[in-house]
């Protein structure tokens, strides 16, 4: 083996192993309230057999079960005073497992952030923090690591102090990665442009990016990286968005697809590959063999969304229903006529104008605008405020996400009767997204009470009464909406919840975007007609590698394969097929829906109008009547 992993970097791609941690899980090692890092002392070879997977799946750098092995983080178990002895542990059992293998590996002393006790939510380094990474990494040296690697850091500010601590305590190569959301900044509010030239300057011998939200989301950050960037890339992602199954967490993203994501990312510049929360030796195994031949070259990245022009103010706002009478929404449901939605995620700050001019471009599609709740978990305004907004500057009726995981139930109360009091009475219940993959990981996710338990709580706020049979002021008339999925992977458990969603008072449901008529129509004939209006989801493909994204990467989202081959055609123009397959979905199934509910891909509202522009659809109702 080559004296200096200098030396091996110089001469080309590195195949790296997947998430320890998920791993840990799903081998039966591991529950919630433990330290991972002190599996190293409770089961070491069950860690060792993780290691020596990777290893067999081709990878030729490995990392230590150390993630989260500093004194900072192991205070939280009362493990701090152990913190040499488990990181010793760790470096031991990669060792052991390279004996075992005869094989060329490198091993990386892995060190993650701090955590919430030695690094709150902003940029400053506490001196416990700067001499807890100090103290690891002068241990995970002496044990015999060939180099250091950083991962999941979330602002620059704390990386680079924690550089600068471990280089004073050890000359060892320094490899360092970053997590990025879904805008394309980390959770400080970095570009990955930035990232590069900070990280340069602390002169690592590789940088890049780990964990984040999925593959797709994280390609498009190494192509941005590799086009400033002098030191060589290294690219750990996800295995799609997690998602919860018979009260598990599961990614969802398959070998195959993470395989052809890795060699994009080599192609895009990437020297270094593996894998972060999800992965497993199966996929190092599939990038391995993907990665074979592929070579650095430009890659592409997701359509952008064209410019928008403002459109003029109106000059008069259409009324909005008082709270004593039904909601738009609600009478055009009641009288059969087909209604246009299109969902809009809150701003990040508190300036709404350019949200509200955007929407205003195709105003006169729709019925209602549905506005998410802290969508994918990031820090946003609230659906409240942003439905109130949008309903007073605008006029036109708001459908408010309410998402379960970010409340309890004094929050639910406090929010509905809230709603109600601005008039936002189209009420939507959903789960909302993991904490894990948002702006704060460390946050707590909150559920109270299920999809069909908020549906009752609402339903009992309609009748007088709250979750306790207590009467409050005056019943509510809130509408109330819930989720079903037509390609969910169990569809008889997700119709026996629909049936308690229904029972409950759900008086109508918003699909996940839907892109077979045949699953519908399933749907339909086994139920014998929809017991309750159904608004399906709407997406409108933008490309093969949008609908790869979606496919294997957003839970409950399943795009056929004859979809796949319209939008991957020769000489056709996706955008334009991916329009085509949504105006021929509608026609299709229109007589089953109650309306369409479209999801913008990346922000392109403008596609509600593209796309009903081609509809005929007997009972489309009227937006001027609102």
């Amino acid at each position: 083996m080559p004296s200096f992993f200098t030396d091996r970097l110089a001469r080309g791609l590195i195949l790296c192993d997947g998430a320890m941690g998920t791993q840990l899980y799903a081998r039966g090692g591991h529950v919630f309230d433990q330290s991972l890092d002190a599996v190293n002392l409770t089961e070491p070879d069950l860690v060792k057999s993780i290691h020596l997977a990777y290893l067999s799946a081709g990878s030729e750098f490995i990392e230590t079960n150390t993630f989260g092995a500093n004194a900072v983080r192991l205070a939280a178990y009362g493990m701090a005073d152990r913190m040499e002895e488990i990181n010793r542990a760790g470096v031991a059992i990669a060792q052991e497992a390279r004996r075992l293998t005869g094989q060329n590996v490198w091993i990386a002393g892995t060190i993650g952030p701090a955590g919430r006790a030695g690094h709150g939510f902003g940029p400053l380094m506490t001196a416990s923090a700067y001499d807890a990474f100090y103290e690891q990494a002068e241990v995970l040296a002496d044990a015999g690591v060939d180099l250091v690697i950083f991962e999941t850091f979330g602002d620059v500010p704390e990386l680079e102090e924690a550089v600068k601590a471990v280089q004073s305590a050890t000359d060892l190569p320094i490899v360092v990665q970053m997590t990025f959301a879904e805008d394309g900044r980390t959770l400080g509010g970095e570009s990955p442009e930035a990232v590069v030239v900070a990280m340069e300057r602390l002169n690592v011998v590789a940088l890049g990016a780990n964990c984040s939200v999925g593959p797709a989301s994280l390609l498009q950050v190494i192509e941005r990286m590799a086009a400033v960037a002098h030191t060589p890339l290294i690219a750990q992602p996800n295995a799609g968005l997690p998602a919860y199954r018979a009260g598990r967490l599961v990614y969802v993203s398959s070998p195959d697809y993470m395989a052809s994501q890795s060699r994009l990312m080599i192609e895009a510049g990437a020297t270094l590959i593996g894998g972060c929360c999800g992965t497993t030796p199966e996929h190092i195994a599939s990038a391995r063999d993907a990665a074979k031949g592929a070579r650095p070259q430009v890659g592409g990245a997701f359509s952008k969304a064209k410019s928008f022009t403002p459109t003029p103010e109106w000059e008069s706002s259409p009324r909005l229903a008082t709270p004593s009478e039904p909601t738009g929404l609600s009478q055009r449901l009641q009288r059969g006529e087909f209604v246009v939605t299109v969902e809009v995620d809150p701003p990040r700050g508190f300036d709404i104008s350019t949200t509200l001019e955007r929407l205003r471009g195709i105003s006169g599609t729709l019925h209602a605008i549905n506005v998410a709740d802290s969508p994918r978990a990031q820090g946003r305004m609230s659906a409240l405020a942003t439905g109130s907004l949008i309903q007073s500057k605008l006029g036109v009726e708001t459908i408010m996400h309410m998402a379960i995981r970010h409340r309890n139930l004094v929050a639910l109360h406090s929010d509905l009767l809230g709603a109600h009091a601005l008039g936002v009475r189209n009420m939507f219940v959903v789960m909302g997204d993991v904490p894990v993959t948002g702006d704060y990981p460390n946050a707590t996710a909150v559920t109270d009470v299920t999809a069909s338990g908020l549906v009752e709580l609402i339903s009992k706020f309609n009748s007088g009464v709250d979750n306790a049979g207590r009467a409050i002021d005056q019943p509510t008339s809130f509408v109330i909406g819930a989720a079903f999925n037509f390609s969910a992977p169990d569809l008889g458990r997700e119709l026996r919840v629909l049936e308690r969603k229904v029972k409950a008072g759900a008086n109508f449901l918003l699909t996940q975007p839907v892109y077979d008529p045949e699953q519908v129509e399933k749907v339909w004939q086994q139920l014998g007609g929809f017991p309750i209006p159904v608004i399906m989801g709407v997406l409108p493909l933008r490309s093969e590698r949008h609908a790869l994204f979606l496919h294997n990467e957003v839970p409950g989202i399943t795009v056929p394969d004859q979809v796949f081959k319209r939008i991957s055609a020769k000489g056709t123009d996706p955008a334009a097929e991916g329009i085509a397959i949504s105006q021929e979905l509608i026609q299709a199934i229109h007589a089953r829906i109650a309306g369409a509910y479209f999801i913008p891909p990346f922000g392109r509202y403008q596609v509600v109008e593209e796309t009903m522009s081609g509809v005929n659809v007997p009972g489309l109702a009227s937006p001027e009547t609102r």
